[in-house]
């Protein structure tokens, strides 16, 4: 499927920068008969601009700016990015989508696109082509992206939001390996606290690494916010004792962590100022970038453990691409989703995000990268073992806005910090809760 292999990897960043010189000119040939072959063609006089985050990996960015330029040439479709901090996506495609104007193309988080699925282009057409061509889409793919019977955005990306560590202080911990279970990990935690190598995970308003965690421990003992009618059952027993747990692992978290955004884990990792956070592979990333040997060589990644329920509840952060339907260039919109998505493009994004992006379509399980670095194969089928936004219940427009609104998030953070009761905290949650789903029924 692409003309990378193990071995351009395995040998290293100059390596893969070389092939990817070489694949600079090569790409344009290509896209340049993509373009003439293409079903979707795009409107005279097109222009259009992309708003999404700003990039955590800089080989990513640089990356996809490149499948830009060639897709620019390509198609003659001049096509702007413009970058925004993760937080930032979700409020500018709500205010664009309400009045109407804005970016032709929004990439955001989870599920977006469910906030205004009247908004959002069609996009059926573009979903079965690479469904049909690449393996097929993964289940929570097709969740994410359709609504009504139709899809509305196309998932392009997943970030695995897994557990990054130090070897060392796991070691020294008492543990052989990352902890497996929601007892063991406990104790992991006290023990890398008392040995003054603690690790902690963002309660501020962290759209990513805060509702990652936050929803995997009150799924993990059996709690949810609905049941499958979208009824709100979040004041439950397993909902209590998924607090009263995550209020143990604060208690032993660094100082501060109810302030973090998204960004401030990646920092205290990599300044030595914790051993342990949950993250994607950024951090890995962003070491090997700046030459920090002793990090690279201690740290590696794991799944999260399992708790009560006997099963995974992992939450990693899906990435959907909305074309709105505002937009004057709906064609022009869907050649870029399909372009992205292209095995020649797509390959090279995937080895270039260096784990931190995971694909959607089943036929990239067999890209290079999984296999290049054993420290990266953890986050190869994030997309197949993530639970969804709204678990239980839909994924639909309440959904979205609950996760919008950090009910969960808030609750967890304002009793593990001294604000609330358990029954006070989930009081607040349930009403957020039940406010939303009525107004929106």
């Amino acid at each position: 499927m692409s003309m990378f292999t193990r071995r351009n990897l395995l040998q290293g960043g100059t390596a893969v920068a070389a092939a990817g010189i070489v694949a600079g000119s090569g790409l344009t040939r290509w896209a340049e008969a993509w373009a003439q072959d293409a079903a979707w063609k795009p409107e005279a006089g097109a222009e259009l601009t992309l708003l999404r985050w700003k990039r955590f990996v800089q080989s990513e960015e640089d990356s996809f700016m490149q499948l830009v330029a060639a897709f620019t040439k390509a198609s003659g479709v001049k096509l702007t990015v413009v970058n925004e901090s993760l937080d930032d996506v979700q409020p500018k495609a709500s205010v664009a989508a309400n009045i109407g104007s804005g970016p032709d193309l929004f990439w955001g988080l989870y599920s977006l696109p469910h906030l205004f699925p009247a908004k959002c282009t069609d996009v059926t057409d573009v979903a079965n082509y690479l469904g049909k061509k690449y393996g097929g889409w993964v289940p929570s793919a097709q969740v994410y992206g359709r609504s009504g019977g139709k899809w509305i955005a196309i998932p392009v990306a997943y970030n695995g939001n897994v557990m990054n560590y130090r070897i060392a202080a796991m070691q020294k911990a008492g543990f052989k390996e990352f902890p497996k279970t929601t007892d063991a990990f406990l104790e992991y935690v006290k023990s890398t606290n008392k040995n003054k190598t603690p690790g902690g995970m963002a309660l501020g308003h962290a759209s990513g690494d805060g509702n990652a965690w936050v929803h995997w421990c009150l799924w993990a003992f059996g709690g949810n916010l609905v049941d499958a009618k979208d009824k709100v059952i979040i004041d439950s027993p397993e909902t209590a004792k998924s607090l009263e747990y995550a209020k143990q692992l604060y208690d032993n978290f660094i100082p501060g962590t109810a302030a973090w955004n998204d960004a401030f884990n990646n920092k205290a990792f990599l300044a030595g100022e914790i051993s342990w956070t949950n993250n994607g592979v950024s951090i890995y990333a962003a070491a090997k970038a700046d030459k920090k040997q002793d990090i690279v060589d201690d740290m590696d990644h794991a799944l999260w453990p399992i708790g009560p329920v006997g099963k995974p509840t992992e939450f990693h952060v899906a990435y959907p691409l909305i074309a709105m339907k505002y937009s004057k260039y709906p064609l022009a919109c869907k050649s870029f989703m399909v372009f992205m998505l292209e095995a020649q493009n797509y390959d090279k994004w995937l080895i270039d995000s260096v784990g931190y992006l995971t694909h959607p379509l089943n036929a990239y399980d067999k890209n290079p990268v999984w296999t290049s670095d054993k420290k990266l194969t953890v986050c190869r089928d994030v997309a197949k073992r993530t639970l969804t936004a709204g678990h239980l219940g839909s994924v639909g427009e309440k959904a979205a806005s609950a996760l919008a609104d950090f009910i969960v998030l808030d609750m967890f953070a304002s009793y593990v910090s001294g604000r609330e009761t358990v029954k006070g905290s989930i009081k607040i949650a349930e009403r957020q809760a039940q406010r939303l789903y009525r107004s929106r029924a």
